[in-house]
């Protein structure tokens, strides 16, 4: 790697980054926790202690902060930028987020890059999957590669549209992780367990998601009032066990309003 990378949050994400790939002495780290600095130094970054050292010298700048802070580093620390510099924005917030970022790393003379990183760092580290939108996305995925990351595609040029992806895919992922709470919950108090993950594997059939929202949707169309009025009961069932069925009462509501309107076929379903 021949550019100089800078890390903005040196957490689990900077850290397995900068191991995996060997970034040592071309690499800068900067934390606002003070006892990050021992990590970066165990795997030879530097860590100077502010923001401006850190950043004032690096060609393509990774953030990873959380995601109620993206937009402040992304204020605070744009002035530290030379002319030029990528910021990649791998912070996991909305469309509208990465934009108002945007604005503000363009007005100090960078370049802003909508980055979505699609799976957890460990165990991928540099194989993670990422999406790279905006007008610098060409160049940050050179950059990127060149700095290490195997599994780069670029979306779009439109900022917000990596983040888009990422955070509609993420109603899915995360709805089924609170659906199995809230499943498990009722089946562990009702003494159900294994019979309800046994009639689970039973009914499961192996499909690409093309063809299952297809079906799910068509499910709902043609029979959203009978299924909502069978959640409802599904709901009753929770809250007689104790369990406050948040995401099922979702399900209820979503069922009945889908009932009889047919959301746009996804592409490549089946006809």
């Amino acid at each position: 790697m021949d550019q100089g990378i800078a890390l903005i949050g040196f957490g689990e994400a900077g850290s397995t980054f900068a191991g995996a790939a060997g970034w040592g002495a071309q690499a800068w780290a900067h934390d606002i926790r003070a006892n990050r600095a021992a990590v970066a130094q165990a795997l030879g970054l530097h860590f100077p202690g502010t923001a401006a050292a850190a950043l004032a010298g690096a060609d393509i700048l990774l953030s990873l902060v959380t995601a109620d802070a993206a937009l402040t580093v992304a204020r605070d620390y744009a002035p530290c930028l030379k002319p030029g510099a990528l910021w990649c924005d791998m912070n996991s917030v909305a469309p509208d987020t990465k934009r108002a970022a945007a604005a503000i790393i363009e007005a100090h003379g960078a370049h802003y890059v909508d980055v979505a990183v699609l799976a957890p760092v460990e165990p991928a580290r540099m194989a993670v999957p990422l999406l790279v939108a905006g007008p610098a996305a060409d160049a940050a995925a050179a950059a990127l590669g060149a700095a290490g990351f195997a599994n780069i595609r670029v979306v779009g040029s439109e900022v917000g549209r990596a983040s888009a992806i990422k955070m509609i895919r993420s109603v899915m992922v995360k709805g089924i992780e609170a659906l199995t709470a809230e499943m498990m919950l009722a089946a562990t108090r009702a003494g159900v367990v294994d019979e309800v993950l046994s009639s689970l594997d039973a009914s499961e059939r192996a499909q690409d998601w093309s063809h299952r929202a297809a079906y799910n949707i068509e499910r709902m169309a043609t029979h959203g009032l009978r299924r909502a009025a069978e959640m409802e009961e599904s709901a009753k069932t929770l809250a007689a066990l104790g369990v406050e069925p948040v995401m099922t009462a979702g399900t209820v509501r979503r069922q009945r309003e889908q009932a009889g309107h047919m959301i746009a076929k996804p592409t490549g379903a089946a006809a």
